[in-house]
């Protein structure tokens, strides 16, 4: 065989592997968390709807003690976000960290590790859309402290073709860099 039918060949398998892929990818996209699970404090990534009033029931219903929200903009002020959102003063002042570092999936992953150390946290549950969700859980958990427990609690959507497309080809692109690091020891 010539190397041209190699290389062809190994396209292919290649091709084939990424549509096996993407069907795996959009068919079973992860789901709610079955209650009850308690964890030390949930995380809601922002971008995409129903994922904070999720994490805010979480949270209300003493599912966990305190709610970081990754990615909020520097506009946002507490006071604005509390009305937005019907949250009570009360649960505000204790329990609830607007995170403004975050600019993407990676910096969510970066902002929630150091809210996790510096809050002495032993679980956490991610809350994001179901599209969403293993590319976040994967950047967390590429982040994070081995010993962190990541509770992945997926706010049900109807994603578009074109979203699903986009998103696993990001994820995908993830895993290629991150075998890529991990291969020549970064």
């Amino acid at each position: 065989m010539t190397k041209r039918g190699i290389f062809r060949r190994l396209f292919a398998l290649l091709l084939i592997a990424w549509a096996l892929g993407f069907i795996w990818f959009a068919v079973f996209l992860p789901r709610p968390v079955v209650e009850p699970v308690r964890t030390d404090g949930v995380v809601a990534l922002t971008g995409g709807g129903g994922r904070i009033p999720h994490a805010l029931k979480v949270l209300e219903r003493g599912r966990a003690s305190k709610l970081l929200v990754s990615g909020v903009d520097r506009e946002v002020r507490p006071r604005e976000f509390a009305a937005e959102y019907k949250v009570p003063d009360r649960l505000m002042l204790c329990c609830i960290v607007l995170g403004y570092d975050a600019v993407d999936t990676r910096s969510n992953a970066v902002e929630v590790t150091r809210w996790v150390k510096e809050n002495k946290l032993r679980s956490v549950r991610l809350v994001t859309t179901d599209w969403h969700m293993r590319r976040a859980a994967f950047d967390l958990s590429a982040e994070a402290p081995t010993h962190l427990i990541i509770v992945e609690d997926a706010v049900v959507s109807k994603p578009s073709f074109r979203i699903l497309f986009i998103e696993y080809n990001k994820y995908v692109a993830r895993l290629v860099v991150w075998l890529g690091a991990k291969a020549i020891g970064w």
